[in-house]
C-alpha cells in the first residue's frame, strides 16, 4: 500500500526519538530522571476540574468553531491585564492546543515551496508542519557565546529572499531559555513590514521569564499589528498540556478569516477543555503566575550553578522557559544519551537527555549541545546532574 511523501518525509521527533532507549532502561530496573522533555510537574490548578464540574452542560455538543465566547473574552480581559495588550474576542480563534494554532497559521500563510525565515536553535517539532506543507526554512544562527540572541539585522537580512512569507519567533526561547529585547523584536518587526511578510510569534512561554523581567509581547507593538500573530497556548501557563487549548491571536482581520475557515473545517475543540480553560483565565492572578516563577527560577538557579561545576561543560545562563542549551565535552551528543540509556547507571539511576541536533536546521550544528528540561524537583536535577557528571568521565574513558 502507498504511503504519500508528505507523510513519509517527516522525521522522528527528536524529543521523542529515544523513547524505545529510555522503556528498555526502565525494563532492566533503572530509574530515569527525565531531563529531555519539557512537560511541568506543578499540578494543573483545581479551578480547571471545578469549573468543569460545575458546569451546566448535560449534552457536549459542538461548541463554535471560534471557540466559546466566554473563553475568548476572558483571554482578552486577560491580556489586558497582564499584558497591557487589545486584543478583542473577535481577534481571537481557540485551537486544539498551540501545535493546531501554529499549523493552521502556516497553512493559512504558505503555499508548497513558500520559506520561512527561523532563529537556530529552534524547537525541533516545527518541523513535522514545515515538512507536512512543504515550506522551505532559512535559518539564521543565534550563537551560544551571546546567549542565542538575534545577530545582527543585516545577517537576518542574507536569509530573506522573494519567496520569504514570514519569520518565526519562540519567546522565551524553546530550546534556549533566550528572551528577546524591545529592541531586537523592534528589528524583527521593522524587517517584516518593511518587505510585507508576517512575524509568527510563539508566546506559549511569555509568563516563564525570570531576573525580575517579563516577556515583551510582538503585540506590544501598534506599528506592526498588521504583520504580527501570536500563537497562545495554556499548557505551560497553566501545567494543563493535555487539555489541548491554544489560540491564535492578531488584529489583522483578512489573515484571521482565513485561519476561520481552518477552524470550521475541524468543527471546534474539546467543550469541557475550555470550561476549563476559561475557569483558569477568570480566577488565576498574579500571585499564581509569581508563585510559579519563583519555582522555576530557583531550578535554573540549581541547574545552570550544577552545570557550570561539570569539567568540560558549557553552558548560557536562560532567561526564560524551563529549558538549558548544553555544550558536552563528548563526540556525539546523541551517541552520548543513547549510551546512557543503555549502558550506564549510577546505583541504578540515569539520565535522559535530548539530543539538539535535531533543533538546528545546518546540517552538523549542536552535535555536541543537548537540551536540558527543568521540570523536575530540586533534589532530582541535584542527582541527575551527578549521574550526568559520572557518566561523562565514565564516557570519555572508555
Amino acid at each position: 500500500m502507498n504511503i504519500s511523501k508528505r507523510s513519509s518525509n517527516i522525521k522522528t521527533s527528536p524529543v521523542r526519538k529515544l523513547i524505545p532507549y529510555q522503556e528498555q532502561a526502565i525494563k532492566a530496573g533503572k530509574k530515569v530522571y527525565h531531563f529531555n522533555i519539557g512537560q511541568p510537574d506543578l499540578p494543573t490548578p483545581p479551578e480547571f476540574f471545578e469549573f468543569i464540574a460545575n458546569s451546566e452542560e448535560r449534552t457536549l455538543k459542538y461548541a463554535h468553531s471560534k471557540g466559546n465566547l466566554g473563553l475568548r473574552q476572558a483571554m482578552s480581559k486577560f491580556y489586558k491585564e497582564n499584558f497591557n495588550l487589545d486584543y478583542t474576542d473577535e481577534e481571537i480563534l481557540i485551537t486544539a492546543g498551540g501545535s493546531e494554532a501554529l499549523l493552521f497559521v502556516l497553512t493559512a500563510i504558505f503555499d508548497a515551496g513558500d520559506e520561512i525565515l527561523i532563529s537556530e536553535p529552534y524547537y525541533a517539532n516545527y518541523n513535522s508542519f514545515f515538512e507536512m506543507l512543504q515550506i522551505k526554512v532559512n535559518a539564521f544562527s543565534a550563537k551560544a557565546e551571546d546567549g542565542f540572541h538575534l545577530p545582527p539585522k543585516e545577517e537576518i537580512l542574507a536569509k530573506l529572499t522573494p519567496n520569504t512569507k514570514a519569520i518565526l519567533l519562540t519567546n522565551p526561547g524553546n530550546p534556549t531559555g533566550t528572551v528577546y529585547t524591545e529592541e531586537e523584536l523592534k528589528i524583527i518587526g521593522d524587517i517584516a513590514k518593511e518587505n510585507n511578510i508576517y512575524v509568527i510569534s510563539d508566546e506559549v512561554y511569555r509568563l516563564l521569564s525570570y531576573d525580575n523581567r517579563i516577556a515583551t509581547s510582538m503585540g506590544s507593538f501598534p506599528e506592526y499589528e498588521e504583520n504580527t500573530v501570536i500563537i497562545e497556548s495554556i499548557s505551560k501557563t497553566y501545567s494543563a498540556c493535555g487539555a489541548r487549548i491554544g489560540a491564535v491571536v492578531s488584529k489583522n482581520k483578512t489573515f484571521m478569516k482565513e485561519v476561520y475557515k481552518l477552524c470550521q473545517s475541524r468543527l471546534s475543540v474539546s467543550s469541557l477543555d475550555m470550561i476549563g480553560a476559561e475557569g483558569l483565565y477568570n480566577t488565576l492572578k498574579k500571585d499564581y503566575f509569581d508563585q510559579n516563577r519563583a519555582i522555576y527560577e530557583k531550578r535554573r538557579d540549581v541547574i545552570y550553578s550544577g552545570l557550570l561545576n561539570i569539567d568540560g561543560v558549557k553552558v548560557v545562563k536562560p532567561e526564560g522557559a524551563f529549558y538549558v542549551m548544553v555544550t558536552l565535552p563528548v563526540d556525539d551528543s546523541e551517541k552520548f544519551a543513547i549510551w546512557l540509556l543503555e549502558h550506564f547507571d549510577y546505583e541504578g539511576e540515569t539520565v535522559m537527555l535530548t539530543p539538539a541536533q535535531g533543533f538546528y536546521k545546518t546540517p552538523d550544528a549542536g552535535k555536541k549541545q543537548v537540551r536540558i528540561s527543568y521540570c523536575i524537583e530540586e533534589d532530582k536535577i541535584k542527582k541527575a546532574l551527578t549521574i550526568l557528571e559520572k557518566g561523562l568521565k565514565e564516557y570519555n574513558n572508555l
